[in-house]
């Protein structure tokens, strides 16, 4: 349990380390290089050491040479034999992506992971897998880790997916799409939840010289027979985690930012800061520093489907807000670490904030939130949200504080500095 104290803040540039998503896709791509790659500014964290563990597993060769660089040499699409489990903890990232990956391989991979994971879905990717040929099957019926995965021929075509649940099924899909001789066509059944997670796929894939692209908005193509070439890469801060201290901004009325922010950055939590200055926050971009200053905070109806992660810290900023938040779209954050949806509002709840939700929103009207003891599910978004009232609000304590090493190990050393 970590106490949190109110503080009163100063101005301040903070430092936040390399995106989770591109940290598992550069490393993914890397892998599947003929040759050796150097990453830089990769996030040191508890679910990438788990794709990297993975990847060794398939047969990469992947040094460690400072805490936030490695060197990879790939096995060029080509996955080595691995006979035991691979275990992947509570990674959605790892579990999905990987799965392709395996695809590639001609001999099973078992991929499994804790208890929360062997609970999350999966079905719909086996399926999209199936017609290209690979064994992808579940222990389950509901389609569920662990799965076994096996690959057999290249030809590749055309597959169809139901993308409601994660983008990460098409991420997984478009990453092995080079290695088809006849390339891979993938039909959509509807429009994908987490659109920028996707344009971020393509666009790592693109620095490592391979070409995929968006037919229109339910149909993409991957031409086969494309090399992934090797190089060297610097992964950009993690958006995500920016999103705390822009909240914590929004919430003490300081002027807060983030160091190291590129302009352009296809990280769809980007948007975030739009939320905020809907909210009544002026925007600040100075340096390649983008910072968030809080005024008087009013409440805001937004669609977050693009920005899921975003959702528990602008949760937290409405119960400081004047009016009833409503936040909408996001249906699947039930599928996430915890079930987010409720998670953020039972614990608001615990604070005085009333609080809605249905299958797919969540409501927050502000007040005066008073401290609480705040479950966090082992979700490191619900610790790191939660942390941003404690700044305002005296009484606040974290539960299981450790749990935010899955994405950002070094939170409460920023966090304190504040």
């Amino acid at each position: 349990m970590k106490p949190l104290y109110p503080k009163s803040l100063l101005p301040r540039i903070v430092t936040v380390p390399g995106s989770k998503s591109i940290s598992h896709r550069m490393l993914i791509c890397a892998a599947l290089c003929s040759g050796t790659c150097c990453i830089q500014n990769l996030l040191d964290s508890r679910d990438i050491g788990l794709t990297l563990h993975a990847l060794s597993c398939m047969g990469a060769t992947i040094d460690k040479t400072s805490p936030d660089a490695v060197t990879v040499t790939g096995f060029a699409g080509h996955p080595l034999p691995f006979a035991d489990p691979v275990y992947l903890g509570n990674s959605g990232t790892s579990m999905r992506l990987l799965a392709g990956i395996a695809g590639l391989g001609t001999t099973p991979y078992i991929l499994t992971g804790d208890a929360r994971m062997c609970a999350r879905p999966m079905k719909e990717l086996l399926e999209a897998l199936t017609p290209l040929g690979i064994i992808a099957e579940s222990v389950t019926p509901e389609g569920v880790p662990p799965v076994t995965i096996q690959g057999d021929h290249r030809r590749g075509g055309t597959t169809r997916l139901d993308c409601s649940k994660s983008s990460q099924y098409l991420s997984a899909l478009l990453m092995i799409g080079p290695f088809m001789t006849h390339g891979l066509t993938i039909e959509l059944t509807g429009p994908p939840v987490s659109s920028p997670y996707i344009d971020l796929t393509l666009d790592v894939m693109n620095r490592f010289q391979v070409t995929a692209c968006r037919i229109n908005d339910t149909t993409y193509h991957v031409p086969g027979g494309q090399p992934y070439k090797p190089g060297d890469h610097v992964v950009e801060p993690d958006l995500s985690n920016a999103g705390y201290f822009w909240a914590a901004g929004a919430v003490t009325g300081q002027k807060i930012g983030v160091a190291h922010i590129r302009p352009d950055s296809l990280q769809g939590d980007f948007k975030q800061i739009q939320v905020l200055e809907k909210m009544g926050c002026d925007l600040f971009f100075e340096n390649r520093a983008v910072a968030v200053k809080g005024h008087e905070l009013h409440a805001v109806d937004v669609d977050m489907s693009d920005t899921p992660d975003a959702v528990p810290a602008i949760a937290v900023v409405a119960a400081f807000a004047k009016g009833t938040t409503r936040i909408r779209n996001i249906g699947h954050l039930r599928e996430k670490e915890c079930d987010r949806i409720d998670a953020v509002t039972s614990q608001l709840e615990k604070m005085g904030i009333h609080t809605d939700q249905g299958d797919d929103w969540l409501t927050v009207t502000g007040g005066a939130p008073v401290g609480a003891f705040i479950n966090t599910f082992n979700d490191h978004r619900i610790a790191m949200a939660f942390a941003v009232a404690g700044l305002k609000v005296p009484g606040m304590q974290i539960e299981n504080p450790t749990c935010v090493g899955k994405s950002f190990p070094g939170f409460w050393d920023v966090y304190d500095a504040l």
